[in-house]
């Protein structure tokens, strides 16, 4: 993991662990308490990261655990140099697999002389965006002609294992890479180890790898983490939309699995729950990052995200807020899969189901 040290010269501020509760760990500072969303470091060997959550008082601040704390113990040493949490960017990650760190997870050679930036960022102002309205084109006949997809805006596809989906993704970025010479990003939010090693390989396979990016925050992860992993992409996507002026196709494989980890952050952090359970700032937490999904006058993002339906209950808080931001609904049926339908995409179900009931 890199180290503060690594990504900015200022100088090493101190502190110590005053409480650890599972992931929520309590730091005491004598002056200068490091604001919100800055990243600690501790342990043996300064291998735990802390993310700052909330300030207590003037010398108290609580942050959560984006690694394990296992072997964290109170008067343990903290440091930080007032930094965020960073990844690389630029033309070398093409082609990688990264964690939210920012490290590589392939297996190949570690990237050196990166440039890093902040995974906090502002959506596009509005004077920046483009309001002239175009179609995304993926080439599935399906799609294109009865449920087009905007350039620049968020399509919900809504489908289980063993219905299509990634072998539809697979064709979506492999013709967003041929025709549009666009980049495609793949952020996976709580997604299974075998899934991650099988999509990698089924890109490979595709020859698609060398214009995509990926990056994963697996389901063995503390919720920290996790719930970075979109912010952290959405980062990398910003680089080339902005500094390299090309259009880019965020694929967020699951957009729920997003709001569940903000749901473990907000009870690990004791907040009062809302409605079914769900954090109280969960559409404030959803919208900080869907608004930085937007077509700019430099290039677009155009987000194609699973969303997950917990019990099949579309009147689920999770699936409403997701619902407010998507321009577009796409349903994979698991009955026209079995009939050997592909793409197994239901037409009629999202009005049958009053997707679009006011």
């Amino acid at each position: 993991m890199k180290t503060v040290s690594e990504h900015n010269s200022n100088p090493l501020q101190q502190g110590k662990i005053i409480s650890v509760r599972g992931s929520v760990v309590d730091i005491w500072f004598e002056q200068n308490l490091p604001p919100i969303y800055t990243v600690l470091y501790t342990g043996a060997h300064k291998e735990i990261t802390i993310e700052v959550l909330s300030q207590l008082d003037v010398q108290r601040l609580r942050g959560i655990a984006l690694t394990p704390t296992q072997g964290l113990a109170r008067g343990m040493a903290v440091e930080t140099a007032g930094n965020q949490l960073k990844v690389p960017v630029g033309k070398k990650i093409i082609g990688r697999m990264f964690d939210v760190f920012g490290n590589t997870i392939d297996h190949l050679p570690a990237l050196s002389e990166m440039k890093w930036r902040n995974i906090h960022q502002s959506p596009p102002a509005l004077s920046k965006q483009s309001t002239k309205s175009e179609i995304f084109l993926t080439g599935i006949k399906a799609i294109d002609v009865l449920i087009p997809l905007e350039r620049g805006g968020k399509a919900g596809l809504f489908g289980g294992a063993g219905v299509g989906k990634t072998v539809l993704l697979t064709e979506m970025i492999h013709n967003m890479v041929g025709h549009s010479k666009g980049v495609s990003m793949f952020c996976g939010i709580g997604e299974r180890c075998r899934e991650g090693q099988e999509l990698y390989h089924d890109m490979k396979e595709a020859g698609v790898l060398d214009n995509m990016v990926m990056m994963f925050g697996q389901m063995n992860e503390p919720p920290g983490a996790r719930f970075r992993v979109g912010h952290a992409a959405l980062t990398m996507a910003e680089y080339f939309r902005d500094d390299e002026h090309r259009d880019v196709l965020l694929l967020i494989d699951n957009i729920f699995r997003f709001i569940q980890a903000g749901m473990e952050v907000s009870g690990l952090m004791g907040e009062m729950p809302s409605r079914l359970g769900y954090q109280p700032t969960l559409e404030t937490e959803l919208s900080k990052l869907e608004e930085r999904i937007a077509n700019t006058d430099a290039g677009a993002i155009t987000s194609i995200q699973a969303v997950y339906v917990p019990a099949d209950d579309l009147t689920d808080p999770a699936a409403v807020h997701a619902f407010s931001h998507l321009s577009a609904s796409i349903v994979l049926s698991r009955k026209k899969a079995s009939e050997g339908l592909y793409p197994a995409i239901d037409l009629l179900l999202p009005l049958r189901s009053g997707f679009f009931h006011s």
